[in-house]
């Protein structure tokens, strides 16, 4: 069934805990109305960014995954060949290490699903052809350009790059590490629109039983009380924005997809139904917070001032919303987590993005940190004359088929490694585009004088078990040829080879 030919249906449902055979019985009951049966190899993809005890409220609790899975099993009829779940977590993290994380493990042995950790998947070559688009051709794993029904399982958030992360968003997590990154700058809402061009979910469900506002790695919970269900992500992602006040033509990323031909936006067009009236899912959802916090905005009132300029592309948007600015903001929000004595023990910090253009206000022994590869500025600070370059470089000089995964522990040696050699020294710079949240926590820990969790006893052990499980079943892929795919052309909501299963021979990866 094209999900994007039908008509569009948004169902609103009442859930007042995560029970999972209360989640089943209203997610079967949401599939009945849709008319929709698994088949083939079912592949269902929640939201698991983060997890554990700190990150409660940032992922797909494992409860509703289970009431999805459970749900799809009972509309099974026999033609339902796999059913699965997969992820891929925020980047550096192992997958493996957020499903366990997240509590996903028991309950996946106990429904009897298979699971896919996507960073640990052959990654297969998706042609883009759309006008419009910033590259050619990007990668996803296997299972997702593979699947013959798709679901997509996000967690209702705000987001503090996109505005809000729903249907749409969710497809951030399509991609592994090397290929997220591409694209994941000024340009985030293009990116997550030509995503759309691999597959489109058949059924949505969102869980919004507790949602997340404010942020998407750390957000503040709240409760709504609601399981949302369709069968289009676009005319899905418009309800749920205009449940919490947002029209969704002010989404970049959704408005994209719709111009795109994936979907309406006009509620007119789409069918409401459900326990709950639209109106009164607007009434839970009226004080919800969402993102799109400029960066110096953000830190006012601490010992953390910044500075944005614009992006390369100026001319499309004033800020890089999708990038370095975003990720600091999350960063601290981590360190938070960690240690509740952050704001307090952070030693003075000036943070510089883009190509800034006015003063810097740093006294003597304060640190100034220049971030990303697009910042630039030509000025005084402290009374020396100070010229920092871009380094940025053009889209079209970033080949996916040579994209490098980013080492976690390399990582933290080259930064501990940066701030040692520049002791003493007032200006530093971090390069990269983005700079990532877990680098950014990295350098501000150790500047900032924070708890690193990254060094945290508490969790460390069980992340070097997950680490080391990953890297090596992807050595071991890449050992036998299995890297990376080239796969046919592809159309909206169809990702198959031209001829099932010819497949062109796999190339080396890294």
């Amino acid at each position: 069934m094209d999900p994007i030919a039908q008509k569009p249906k948004v169902i609103i449902r009442h859930c007042d805990e995560y029970d999972p055979e209360r989640i089943r019985e209203i997610i079967r009951e949401g599939l009945e109305e849709l008319d929709l049966r698994p088949r083939g190899r079912t592949l269902v993809k929640p939201n698991i960014v983060a997890s554990g005890p700190l990150f409660e409220n940032a992922y797909t609790r494992p409860e509703f995954a289970e009431g999805v899975l459970r749900a799809l099993q009972d509309r099974d009829d026999g033609e339902m060949e796999e059913l699965a779940i997969g992820e891929r977590c925020g980047i550096t993290v192992p997958t493996r290490a957020a499903f366990e994380g997240a509590d996903y493990n028991p309950m996946i042995k106990r429904v009897g699903v298979k699971q896919y950790f996507f960073e640990e998947e052959q990654q297969v070559e998706i042609p883009l052809t759309h006008e419009g688009r910033l590259r050619d051709y990007l990668f996803t794993p296997e299972p997702i350009a593979r699947a013959d029904f798709f679901v997509n399982c996000p967690k209702f958030k705000a987001h503090p790059w996109t505005t809000v992360t729903f249907s749409n968003k969710n497809y951030i997590g399509i991609q592994d590490d090397r290929h997220r990154l591409i694209d994941h700058d000024h340009r985030l809402n293009e990116k997550i629109a030509d995503l759309q061009y691999i597959i489109q979910p058949e059924f949505i469900a969102i869980d919004a039983i507790i949602a997340g506002e404010g942020r998407m790695l750390t957000p503040i919970p709240f409760d709504m009380n609601l399981i949302i269900m369709g069968n289009n992500q676009v005319a899905f992602d418009a309800v749920c924005c205009a449940l919490i006040g947002i029209d969704a033509d002010t989404v970049d990323h959704i408005r994209f997809a719709k111009e795109r031909g994936f979907g309406t936006t006009n509620l007119d067009e789409i069918e409401i139904t459900g326990d709950v009236s639209f109106d009164d899912a607007k009434k839970r959802g009226s004080t919800f917070r969402h993102g799109l916090i400029r960066v110096e905005k953000y830190f006012e009132g601490t010992n953390i001032t910044a500075y944005a300029g614009s992006p390369p592309d100026a001319e499309k948007t004033d800020y890089c919303w999708g990038g370095c600015p975003g990720a600091i903001e999350e960063a601290v929000e981590v360190l938070r987590l960690y240690d509740e004595q952050c704001d307090e023990k952070m030693a003075r910090l000036h943070v510089v993005f883009g190509a800034y253009r006015g003063p810097i206000d740093a006294k003597e022994g304060e640190k100034v940190v220049f971030i990303g590869d697009c910042v630039n500025y030509d000025g005084e600070i402290n009374g020396d004359t100070v010229s920092i370059k871009s380094l940025y470089k053009d889209r079209k000089t970033k080949d996916p088929y040579t994209a490098k995964h980013d080492d976690i522990f390399l990582k933290l040696a080259s930064v501990k490694k940066q701030i040692k050699q520049h002791q003493g020294v007032q200006i530093i710079r971090f390069t990269g585009c983005p700079v990532s949240v877990a680098e950014q926590v990295l350098f501000l820990a150790e500047l900032g004088g924070t708890h690193n969790p990254y060094t945290d006893p508490g969790s460390n052990r069980d992340f070097v078990k997950n680490y080391v499980k990953w890297r090596g079943v992807t050595a071991l892929k890449r050992l036998g040829g299995e890297a990376y795919q080239k796969h046919g052309p592809t159309c909206r909501g169809d990702a198959r080879p031209a001829v099932p299963g010819q497949l062109s021979p796999p190339t080396p990866a890294e």
